[in-house]
């Protein structure tokens, strides 16, 4: 028996795994306390595996985290996980070898293995959540990387010059859920006006301008919940794109994730298949 985890910055999802397939599922809201979430974890992840006996976890967080993937460095959206000893803890709380991937790199690989990126040899993935993250996949397998992937982070408004009430000018402060939220005062699904959300795409295509011409990708995936129903409309992102850029003779292909909520335990999934074969 396998568990299987993605910790959010809103959500945690745990499920139970025979190494292929995933068996049960639960979703919980994320506690903002490491050592409660560390308590939630333990309860939902050993009625997940009932009287099996668990062999190993794999799973993400929402951060990037230092080289041996056992501490989470830093974390907008999880500020008291920051510098806790996770996978010490995680480990002591399964009684099993665990691995941890930063969250959006995990749904990446689940969407270039299991969903809309499958068949497409370069993915490039970015989910538009609560916060802004996303990854960039080579054959089936995260891409080498020194620090992990952040593309939320990217500049695309030095001084703030296209929205006055945005901050820093980063990619996340723009299209974000919590940024959203925090600009206008609603939930971004209480927010039906065209105007606004023509906007967010505008701003997401500049972002993406800057993951196609550093990460040359044949598929660019989107995902997270901005891109559902009432969100950023993709045919707007896509158009946006097509104007801003240039330097290549032929776009991309631009996708909706398929794999939906579940998408980085499917990527745990086979993430767990690549340690246990280095293993």
């Amino acid at each position: 028996m396998y568990i299987l985890f993605d910790i959010g910055g809103t959500k945690m999802r745990l499920a139970s795994s025979d190494g292929e397939s995933l068996l049960k599922t639960v979703i919980l809201d994320t506690p903002k306390n490491f050592e409660e979430g560390i308590r939630l974890f333990k309860k939902a992840a050993l009625e997940l595996a009932g009287a099996e006996t668990i062999e190993k976890a794999a799973g993400g967080i929402a951060g990037p985290l230092d080289k041996e993937k056992s501490t989470l460095l830093r974390s907008p959206h999880l500020p008291g996980w920051v510098d806790r000893p996770l996978w010490q803890k995680l480990s002591e709380t399964l009684n099993a070898p665990v691995f941890i991937e930063n969250d959006s790199a995990l749904v990446a690989l689940g969407e270039a293995t299991q969903g809309a990126g499958k068949g497409f040899n370069i993915v490039a993935y970015l989910t538009i959540s609560t916060g802004v993250g996303g990854a960039r996949i080579v054959g089936g397998k995260i891409d080498n990387n020194s620090f992990g992937f952040e593309p939320g982070h990217q500049i695309i408004d030095p001084g703030n010059a296209l929205c006055r009430t945005c901050e820093n000018g980063e990619l996340e402060s723009y299209v974000s859920g919590a940024a959203f939220e925090k600009r206008f005062g609603k939930k971004p699904y209480d927010v039906t006006d065209s105007k606004i959300w023509e906007e967010m795409a505008r701003f997401l295509a500049l972002g993406l301008h800057n993951s196609i011409v550093h990460w040359s990708p044949d598929v660019v995936v989107l995902g997270g919940s901005m891109m559902k129903e009432i969100g950023i409309p993709i045919d707007r992102v896509k158009y946006h794109l097509e104007k801003t850029l240039s330097i290549f003779s032929v776009l991309p292909k631009i996708k909706k994730a398929e794999l939906g909520d579940l998408g980085g335990l499917y990527g745990a999934t086979e993430y767990l298949k690549t340690k246990t074969k280095e293993v």
